[in-house]
């Protein structure tokens, strides 16, 4: 218990340092800059500076429905994940500089996150850092599957995460987030035990890719590869095409949002033919006169 008091002091003061450094950077920075690049480093350093418990998979769960809860509450839409950025720029809401700048600064965050993580534990405040300091030497692949199956199974979270997020993109924080938070934990608890369920490409680089066991192929065709063939594919699925790669929608028959309204007979008119040619007039009724 008193490891668990000592990751959630860490945890809640990450927090709190993220907070009053946003809240700083937006009223210096100009917006533009603010928005691109300080909210998705302060993303990457609280997504991945928590991360690993060492305590059971409910308490573990539990920690991560609270962590993606308060980030979908209070970092202003920044998603730290390279798929998410993709995908804006694919549905053209991003260009491709601000793209560019949002990627190299998931990757600037991630290292930063690593760093700080690394030498909070080097503190070793609890048992638990000092046996994550030694596995850090030597830890092993999270993928405990077959290489094609790990690829299915990150995409199919991948996919599963966007088609969510998609479908509740125009709806409040307040009630997005639990949403999202409970999709991502779900998808941890469902998946984890075959990929660890990443289904994001950079914290998967930090938390993994050093790791033994697999190769530095596998592990991109896994957990870069796996993620953007969902991300894709939930592009697909949702409005049956990618804006900026083509604007016919391949899926999906276009539904016109007007009725052509019916023909209804005018009182004292009566149709009448042209002599069998097919040609059709108008005359009055005998009624009408």
């Amino acid at each position: 218990m008193a490891g668990l008091n000592v990751s959630i002091a860490f945890f809640l003061s990450v927090v709190a340092i993220c907070e009053v450094v946003r809240q700083v950077s937006k009223r210096l920075l100009p917006l533009g800059v603010y928005h691109d690049l300080v909210r998705e480093l302060l993303r990457m350093l609280m997504d991945i500076g928590p991360w690993g418990g060492g305590f059971g998979p409910d308490v573990i769960l539990t920690l991560h429905f609270i962590l993606y809860l308060i980030h979908g509450v209070s970092f202003d839409g920044a998603s730290a994940n390279p798929t998410v950025s993709l995908q804006e720029f694919l549905v053209m809401d991003s260009s491709f500089v601000v793209t560019a700048v949002k990627l190299l600064v998931q990757f600037v965050g991630m290292e930063a996150a690593g760093i700080l993580t690394t030498h909070y534990w080097s503190w070793e405040l609890t048992d638990f850092h000092l046996i994550q300091n030694l596995m850090a030497l030597d830890c092993n692949s999270s993928i405990h599957t077959s290489l094609y199956h790990g690829i299915f199974v990150e995409g199919i979270c991948s996919l599963v995460f966007h088609l969510v997020a998609l479908k509740f993109q125009h709806n409040v924080p307040r009630y997005r987030a639990p949403i999202l938070a409970a999709t991502v934990t779900t998808l941890a608890y469902t998946a984890g035990p075959f990929t660890g369920a990443f289904f994001n490409p950079t914290l998967a680089s930090m938390v993994t890719f050093h790791c033994s066991g697999n190769i530095l192929q596998e592990y991109i065709q896994v957990y870069w590869l796996g993620p953007l063939t969902g991300m894709l594919a939930s592009l697909l699925l949702y409005q049956g095409m990618i804006p900026r790669l083509f604007q016919k929608n391949l899926l999906y028959s276009p539904k016109s949002k007007y009725r052509t309204p019916k023909g209804k007979a005018v009182p004292g008119l009566k149709k009448t033919e042209d002599n069998g040619k097919g040609s059709r007039s108008c005359e009055p009724s005998p009624r009408a006169e």
